[in-house]
């Protein structure tokens, strides 16, 4: 267990924000994090009156607006487990809530077992993909979690939630309910792979990147997609290690087809999915860009100059200017189109 007062948060936001907490605490079992919550001499927060509890991954789907006066709690969970199951072809992992995404995203692949790599270079850690859904390229978490446990951080009783109690949906999870949200600590996640490599290459240009480099459909291994959807991702989104940002800052919206018919009407080349018989996702960075705001600044920061869903920290910006940002780009989306764009990005 690792207990620091008065810690920086600048190493656990990828946006850069330089805050602070009042203690950070990381756990490395669920034995030590049930100490943290249960014995009032674990640490100087507990038992007082003021400050709050939050549970934080690799912070990048955060936004510090201003110091923490709390505790902010990391796990240290980071051990992998195969899971014993009935079916030949299917493969469990039990995977700990630290274990960074794309490095469990290698490692399966590294063993033969398939169904993660469309979701390549997504930052963060395991936990947030249970609470998130993330999603990439035509897949989301969802489709391979079996369960997540979980830990009450205000009971500390142990919890396992199946993947239909989770009641995921697009970027959105039972753990982000007003009901739920900032009670669970996920200790573990089982996830479903499968030792069959069937590639998923219908959104994003997948196709098209494939036909560029001419590696064959019918001949394609899962490092091959791995590498293709990598490079995707690189040629349109800044390493947070150089510029500070969140990845996608905007979810895409959902909207009743009906509206979309009359935009499309409007907008011919407008790009949309199909959500449900009766709803389209629009891609927020393209009615972004609509707006004019890709490459442009406010301040500190800017809207990435290669992909309008991404905001960015110039140098030395505070939450409040990545807010700021945020609100103009809302406004004019929703002055254009009638539709309101949501962030993706917690703000604390």
């Amino acid at each position: 267990m690792t207990l620091r007062p008065n810690d920086s948060l600048l190493p656990h936001n990828t946006f850069g924000i330089d805050v602070r907490c009042r203690l950070f605490a990381q756990y490395d079992s669920p034995e030590e994090l049930h100490q943290l919550l249960t014995d009032p001499n674990s640490s100087p927060l507990r038992g007082r009156s003021g400050g709050g509890l939050l549970h934080i991954g690799s912070g990048s789907n955060l936004l510090f607006l201003t110091d923490y006066d709390g505790l902010i709690l990391h796990s240290g969970i980071s051990d992998i487990q195969r899971l014993p199951s009935s079916e030949p072809d299917q493969v469990l992992l039990r995977v700990g809530a630290a274990v960074v995404w794309d490095d469990l995203v290698l490692y399966t692949l590294r063993h033969g077992w398939y169904g993660l790599e469309n979701l390549s270079l997504i930052p963060g850690e395991v936990g947030a993909s249970a609470v998130q859904n993330i999603g990439a390229y035509g897949r989301e978490a969802k489709d391979f979690i079996v369960e997540v446990e979980c830990m009450n951080l205000q009971t500390a009783e142990r919890r396992t939630f199946t993947s239909d109690e989770c009641r995921y949906s697009y970027r959105q999870s039972i753990f982000k309910t007003p009901d739920h949200r900032g009670r669970w600590a996920v200790l573990y996640v089982t996830y479903r792979l499968s030792t069959r490599f069937q590639p998923h290459l219908d959104y994003g240009g997948i196709r098209s990147e494939l036909e560029r480099r001419n590696i064959p459909i019918d001949s394609l291994t899962a490092q091959q997609l791995r590498e293709v959807i990598i490079d995707i991702r690189r040629s349109k989104l800044p390493d947070p290690k150089e510029q500070g940002n969140a990845g996608s800052f905007f979810m895409n919206p959902i909207v009743p087809r009906q509206q979309y018919e009359a935009l499309a009407a409007q907008y011919p080349t407008m790009p949309h999915y199909d959500a449900g018989p009766d709803q389209v996702k629009i891609p927020a960075g393209w009615l972004i860009e609509q707006c004019g705001w890709k490459g442009r600044t406010l301040g500190p920061a800017a809207v990435h100059s290669r992909q309008a869903l991404v905001l960015v920290n110039l140098g030395g910006a505070k939450g409040s200017d990545i807010v700021a940002l945020s609100d103009a780009i809302r406004a004019d989306v929703r002055s254009r189109f009638h539709i309101d764009i949501h962030p993706e990005v917690n703000f604390i």
